[in-house]
């Protein structure tokens, strides 16, 4: 990584490297991350996942 890199940069890199099929899969399990932590709220799942979300930085509370 150099100093003037860019997020830009960093997608390009990611496009060269990794297949479409890859990008894909990475894409789908982020959306599905996302929506568990955000949409799922029933308490019993929200318990669970608590411990889950400081984990990977998101504030919950």
């Amino acid at each position: 990584m150099t100093a003037t890199e860019t997020v830009h940069d960093r997608i390009e890199t990611a496009r060269d490297d990794h297949t479409t099929a890859q990008l894909a899969l990475v894409f789908a399990l982020v959306a599905t991350v996302a929506f568990t932590l955000l949409f799922v709220q029933e308490p019993l799942v929200h318990d669970s996942l608590h411990n889950f979300r400081h984990a990977v930085g998101v504030t919950c509370h």
